[in-house]
């Protein structure tokens, strides 16, 4: 029995490095395609990227490629387009999620559920399969070669209705009682009590949808034929030749392109996992 007791602790020792080495493994795993990726982008002219056995360091490393990056094609051009296309599709997506979700979380009337489960089921439907209704519509509205163009298809998400609708319903409705028995209306409970309270969920959608609106390759494609509107994505294919590409020149781009998502999630990062653990928690 004391021999069994005093190999507990070892048990838990070689228990947790076990862990934390599946840990580091799966990190490296993830982490890789970045690294190889920045790798690329520092590596000289002279240096061979696709020689075996494969480099992780540069022998001569250097910054050049970023700044040619910038020289060859109107990157600040298109880094203001991204800009602009990310940040109205984080503000009008999460407006118009919250307010859809109010409703199927707060207030009860018939056919709610109905109503919850075919918006959840729409998540089902990829957007490929709407894309030529949808191209219609823009091109009927005036939109082709426009920011709200971009936009408009992605404004609402079921994504972003469930997860606001799960935030929502872990607020106390007491609280909304007692917002109306201070003359509150519905329109303010939900922006002065509700929005509030539930940050977190509205920073994880925020961060889910920046990421999609940033690296969004197929529909702007799709609506715009002016290089002038083109988005990051966008003008970093024009980079890859029909015969020949600089896959430095590519990865120093690609690289520049993921600064702003990798900023915006360490800053919000803190609120990040509360909000997807409260999107869990009560169905």
């Amino acid at each position: 029995m004391a021999k069994q007791k005093n190999q507990a602790p070892y048990r838990k020792i070689v228990k947790k490095i076990s862990l934390y080495i599946l840990l580091i493994v799966v990190t490296l795993f993830m982490i890789g395609p970045f690294l190889w990726l920045l790798s690329t982008a520092l590596k000289s002219g002279g240096e061979n990227i696709f020689q075996y056995p494969p480099k992780l360091l540069p022998e001569e490393p250097t910054f050049k490629n970023f700044g040619t990056v910038m020289e060859v094609f109107p990157f600040w051009r298109y880094l203001f387009n991204s800009a602009v296309v990310a940040v109205l599709t984080v503000v009008l997506n999460v407006l118009f999620c919250s307010l859809a979700a109010y409703p199927l979380a707060r207030m009860n009337f018939k056919g709610k559920n109905i109503i919850f489960v075919l918006i959840i089921a729409t998540m089902m439907i990829p957007f490929q399969l709407l894309m030529i209704p949808v191209y219609i519509i823009s091109l009927k509205l005036g939109l082709q070669n426009t920011y709200l163009g971009m936009v408009l298809p992605h404004v609402t998400t079921a994504f972003g209705v469930f997860l606001m609708r799960q935030a929502f319903m872990t607020v106390p409705k007491s609280l909304d009682e007692s917002a109306r028995m201070d003359g509150a209306n519905s329109f303010q409970i939900w922006l002065r009590v509700l929005m509030p309270l539930v940050k977190p969920a509205m920073v994880t959608l925020t961060i889910f949808t920046f990421v999609s609106a940033w690296g969004d390759f197929l529909w702007p494609l799709i609506i715009v034929n002016d290089n002038d509107m083109y988005t990051l994505p966008l003008g970093l294919n024009m980079l890859s030749g029909t015969f020949t590409s600089d896959w430095r020149l590519i990865a120093a781009g690609a690289i520049i392109s993921m600064i702003p998502i990798i900023t915006i999630f360490l800053l919000l990062q803190r609120f990040f996992i509360g909000g997807a653990m409260k999107g869990a928690i009560k169905g």
